[in-house]
């Protein structure tokens, strides 16, 4: 086995990085004590990401550049099942007048990779890029519950499963439950999971091996989402349109 060897520099520059993105923007001494680490470090680190292009400095802060978007996209483009869903989900959010997602699964975390917005979809967090714990959205329950039970082991062992609300699955045995039950429906469900007064419905996207490579999802205010809405029509939606993208993906 190879002894994994951190390169201190390397990180220390990608902790500013995601600091800068978590406060939207700070300066030198606000991201010393943020990171403990001393100001003249962190100004080093600042300078040399701000003359490659990857930061922007205004009125005495740092921002994370649009340099990044480009890193971004690309990786976005490696993924085949990215154009195909994106189209489908378009039309699944005008049919829904909801929010639709769709996730990837990447070193144990669930990303969203797209995301479009319905006609009546409420304000949400959510982002392409966003990085989530697997369990705490139907999305991610989707994918795990078409992996190998090991697999999701390693995943709990190295990520855990923390609590964002009261409703988030936290017990690594109600988690396998869960996913006994959404392996024989094929649809996964969000009971403000992950965000108070919002659920969710997913359904995994598989491969021929039936791996789930991905997940799409229809989020909205429980208000909206509730009854045969919630229980059926969502469901039955969400099967077709992950059906529709399973055999685009296998002519693809």
């Amino acid at each position: 086995m190879t002894e994994e060897v951190p390169v201190k520099a390397a990180k220390t520059s990608f902790e500013i990085i995601n600091t800068l993105r978590e406060l939207q923007g700070a300066g030198v001494s606000e991201l010393a004590d943020k990171i403990d680490k001393p100001t003249s470090t962190i100004h080093d680190h600042l300078r040399t990401l701000e003359n490659e292009e990857y930061l922007v400095k205004k009125d005495g802060e740092y921002y994370v550049g649009t340099r990044f978007l480009g890193v971004g996209e690309q990786a976005r483009s490696r993924y085949k099942v990215y154009p195909i869903a994106s189209e489908e989900l378009d039309t699944l959010a005008e049919q829904t007048g909801e929010h639709t997602n769709l996730m990837i699964e990447e070193h144990g975390k669930g990303i969203f990779l797209y995301k479009a917005r319905g006609p009546d979809a409420v304000q949400l967090d959510t982002h392409a890029g966003m990085r989530v714990h697997l369990q705490t959205t139907s999305l991610g329950k989707s994918i795990l519950a078409f992996r190998p039970r090991e697999e999701v082991e390693s995943i709990i062992d190295r990520h855990g499963l923390p609590a964002v609300t009261e409703k988030t699955i936290s017990d690594r045995g109600e988690l396998f439950d869960e996913l006994d039950q959404i392996r024989e429906r094929r649809f996964a469900y969000d009971d403000e999971e992950r965000v108070k007064g919002m659920r969710c419905v997913a359904a995994p996207i598989t491969n021929e091996e039936g791996r789930a490579i991905a997940a799409i999802s229809v989020s909205g205010p429980k208000s909206r989402m509730r009854g045969e809405t919630f229980r059926e029509e969502i469901p039955e939606l969400l099967l077709r349109s992950a059906n529709v993208i399973e055999v685009n993906l296998s002519h693809a």
